[in-house]
């Protein structure tokens, strides 16, 4: 029978099962797309938010409120996808723009539209790397959350932590040219790594857990560098980028086993990586689609998705405080002076992370002391200073408007040169709470 007929001697619908994929196969599909090389011309921003009402941002938002308000979101004209996290976060991810001025534009058209609408159901937008008041708890209930749940359980309560109670500025740059040099993508993936601290240090903004000053200038970071290596380590970085990252794709664990349509709750293995799985074949053979997926869920701080996505940054306050991110990111990369510039003033804090080996970021002791000290860290400041005042010289020359160009500048008067980041200001703020409260927790200010 010629195959995909169907027959009276066969019930509808007659369909064709996935072919299941070799080791070899995923190998090769995992090289050939994770980094697509071109001239690096798109940039792109995924920006997560907390979601609470005005003035009340340690109080839980009933969950029926929140699907209205993101129904009502929806039917909104976005040139961005918008979406929800599993603890209700919300995120609004650009299309590739042909230029920074081109993102900024629509992220920000984009932006008004949805606080307006927000508005009207008397909710806002905050701009912080964690909750710093509500507990972690989960919002969406779908098979693909409760895998995740379940699988990051086994290491502690980090993962659910960065699963319901983080928010992000993620920055989506094209991966490179093919050949060598400071715009070639072997280049650009060694930079993100090596920018990655002090990115951490310069936008940390999330000192507080519960309440409480945590410790951290950035909680977030600590909460990724407390769930399981595998799921949100970076690889290694010593070799040839395809090669390392395949390996390392192959090498992490499996998430979970998709079951079909109705089928009930996914199978969560343990101890499983994909590269046995494709040698196992148990539950079942693995398939394209289960490669996909896979790639989807791990969670380094620079991910290759044929372009670059670097994830290290923490939200930011206020309405347009992604857009320094944004821009200096940008301008790093993609004006090859400044990425020159940059790659010279962070390639030596490479020596503080330890010897071939030595645990990977965000593990790593560089990233670790970027999320808990911020730019009190002498050398992440000096380091800063220069990338910032490369990235400020650099925007002119990528087109970039004055708001852009004024509010880098500013924030580097204000932060970088003072060894500052908004997460000290968070510190500031809570310290003087307190110092306005008597024991019995009575405002005391006149």
């Amino acid at each position: 029978m010629p195959e995909g007929d169907c027959t009276t001697h066969r019930p509808p619908p007659c369909t064709k099962a996935p072919d299941p994929v070799t080791e070899a196969e995923v190998e090769a599909l995992v090289r050939g797309i994770c980094f697509k090389t071109g001239p690096p011309r798109t940039t792109g921003v995924e920006l997560e938010w907390l979601v609470h009402e005005p003035g009340l941002a340690h109080v839980p938002v009933p969950p029926a409120r929140l699907e209205a308000a993101y129904a009502a979101l929806r039917a909104l004209p976005l040139h961005a996808s918008l979406t929800v996290e599993p603890g209700g976060q919300l995120e609004l991810s650009s299309l590739p723009a042909a230029s920074l001025t081109e993102c900024v534009a629509t992220m920000r058209a984009d932006l008004g539209l949805v606080r307006d609408a927000l508005r009207s159901h008397r909710l806002t937008l905050s701009g912080i790397g964690a909750d710093p008041w509500r507990p972690p708890s989960r919002f969406l209930r779908e098979p693909r959350y409760d895998a995740l749940e379940s699988s990051l359980d086994r290491g502690g309560p980090a993962g659910r932590r960065m699963m319901c109670s983080t928010a992000s500025v993620q920055i989506c740059l094209d991966a490179g040219y093919e050949e060598p040099g400071p715009l070639g993508y072997a280049r650009r993936w060694r930079l993100a790594h090596l920018l990655g601290p002090v990115l951490v240090a310069a936008f940390a903004n999330s000192p507080l857990q519960d309440g409480r000053a945590t410790g951290w200038l950035s909680t977030r970071q600590a909460v990724w560098a407390g769930i399981e290596p595998g799921r949100s380590g970076a690889p290694p970085l010593d070799g040839e980028p395809r090669e390392d990252w395949t390996r390392h794709a192959l090498d992490a664990p499996v998430m979970c086993v998709k079951e079909a349509p109705g089928g009930g709750p996914w199978h969560v293995p343990e101890g499983l990586t994909f590269r046995a799985w494709t040698r196992s074949g148990v539950p079942r053979r693995p398939t394209r689609d289960d490669v996909d997926y896979h790639l989807t869920t791990l969670f380094p701080p620079v991910r290759p998705r044929g372009h670059l996505e670097l994830r290290m940054v923490d939200a930011q306050p206020g309405e347009d405080g992604w857009i320094v991110p944004l821009a200096v990111t940008s301008a790093l990369f993609d004006d090859p002076e400044a990425a020159e510039t940059a790659y010279r003033a962070v390639k030596p804090l490479a020596e503080r992370d330890g010897p071939p080996g030595s645990p990977a970021a965000p593990r790593s002791p560089l990233w670790l002391d970027a999320a808990r000290r911020g730019l009190a860290d002498a050398e992440l400041r000096e380091a800063a200073a220069v990338c910032f005042a490369a990235a400020v010289d650099a925007l002119p020359r990528m087109g970039a408007d004055a708001s852009t160009r004024d509010a880098v500048a500013a924030y580097a008067d204000r932060y970088v040169a003072r060894g500052r980041c908004p997460a000290d200001d968070l510190l500031d703020a809570l310290g003087d709470a307190h110092r306005h409260h008597d024991a019995s927790g009575k405002d005391t200010r006149r």
